[in-house]
């Protein structure tokens, strides 16, 4: 059978593999015959002083460079069949082919080693191209250039939870867990790196007054965000979301115990996730989803229930960057009187000027002030390290 080629021309790549084994045992003891006056000639042409194990780690190999630049291993694509992963756990992933057949698929070492630098070789949501194995198991043999992910930091490296979504619905709650537009902000911000739209979800809506809502309902919408309040408990908003998701590829992220599975089984009852309480004692949520898993909706899309996140640590953003995410500072920027003005303790400052003016949120002003405050300790503490 022809091997299919891609049309762009490989190149060589050295490859360090991860040590994963013990250095081997040397058979004499070089020094102690050194020291015996031994000749150097008079010894075994075999015995190395350097393990010969240090060398083996390298690999050559053809990789192909991607539209971001990324390398993709050429392989044969005529053995391996499309898929998609719906959930991935440490090394092991479950794929379902275009075919809807669902396989359990490991992945290829070298694969793992290009993508060192991440905390996952392959996450849910990644386009696959893997080599069957028997009738329900297989390799992960490449994945496809990524679009449309959300991501956070993870021991200083980057941790993407979903890849290939289109938008990312923040779920918070009216009360239980309280309220946290500070973590909204976050994944305003997270969303809009991984290049997805955001939608803003308040649940719980009936454990307070609707009219408690309408300051943050209407600060968001104003900002030109979508915003949406539900409850699982009257059925607020509920047709509402399900016209937001269908047809789409959703990630649902927020806290634990605001309700992500909760809202998935009401417009999805078919899916049936297991949820959870919060805690009487600290009012934070228990962990009832356990790893990111891909979910198809009934009625057309796919929807990705996650793991609940009680703090986001944004990933490649720098405190000086962080002004152009929210985009209210933006036409005031300009009156500031400093071109590198960080909008915190500079005289004659426009963002300063437009909040003492109400112009823009105080609310809004000190979740900028606390992110770039945390920010940049973290980024004193990596350096340090």
């Amino acid at each position: 059978m022809a091997r299919k080629k891609s049309d762009k021309k490989g190149q060589k790549v050295r490859v360090e593999f991860r040590k994963n084994r013990g250095k081997k045992s040397r058979k004499r003891d070089f020094t102690r015959e050194m020291h015996a006056g031994e000749n150097v000639e008079d010894l075994k042409a075999s015995e190395r002083v350097r393990g010969k194990s240090d060398q083996s780690r390298y690999r050559t190999i053809i990789a192909e460079t991607d539209e971001s630049g990324g390398l993709q291993l050429d392989i044969d694509e005529s053995e391996c069949l499309k898929g998609r992963v719906l959930s991935a756990i440490g090394l092991n992933s479950t794929v379902e082919g275009e075919d809807g057949k669902q396989y359990l698929c490991t992945v290829r070492r070298v694969l793992r080693t290009l993508s060192r630098d991440a905390r996952n070789a392959v996450v849910a949501g990644d386009r696959v191209l893997f080599r069957p194995e028997g009738d329900d198991q297989g390799m992960i043999e490449r994945v496809e250039p990524r679009r449309g992910i959300l991501s956070r930091t993870s021991q200083n490296r980057e941790h993407i939870i979903v890849s290939n979504i289109d938008q990312v619905l923040i779920v918070v709650t009216a009360d239980q867990p309280p309220l946290k537009t500070n973590l909204i902000d976050r994944f305003l911000i997270s969303a809009e790196k991984g290049e997805t739209e955001a939608i803003i979800c308040i649940n719980k809506a009936d454990l307070v007054d609707p009219v408690d809502l309408q300051p943050i309902l209407g600060l968001y919408a104003q900002l030109g965000y979508r915003v949406i309040a539900t409850s699982i408990v009257n059925g607020m908003g509920t047709g509402e979301l399900r016209k937001l998701l269908k047809g789409t590829q959703t990630v649902l992220a927020g806290q634990s115990g605001v309700g992500k599975s909760s809202l998935i089984n009401a417009i999805a009852p078919s899916v049936e996730l297991e949820t959870g309480e919060v805690s009487q004692f600290h009012m934070k949520g228990k962990h009832t989803t356990r790893t990111t898993q891909l979910l198809k909706l009934n009625f057309g899309g796919w929807v990705v229930d996650t793991p609940g996140i009680r703090q986001l640590e944004l990933w490649d953003v720098i405190p000086e960057e962080v002004e152009g995410f929210f985009i209210e500072f933006r036409p005031y920027v300009t009156f500031c009187k400093f071109p590198d003005c960080s909008h915190t303790h500079e005289a004659d400052c426009g963002v300063k000027a437009a909040v003492e003016n109400r112009e823009i949120s105080m609310m809004r002003y000190e979740s900028y002030l606390r992110l770039i405050d945390e920010d940049f300790v973290k980024a004193d503490s990596a350096e340090k390290r």
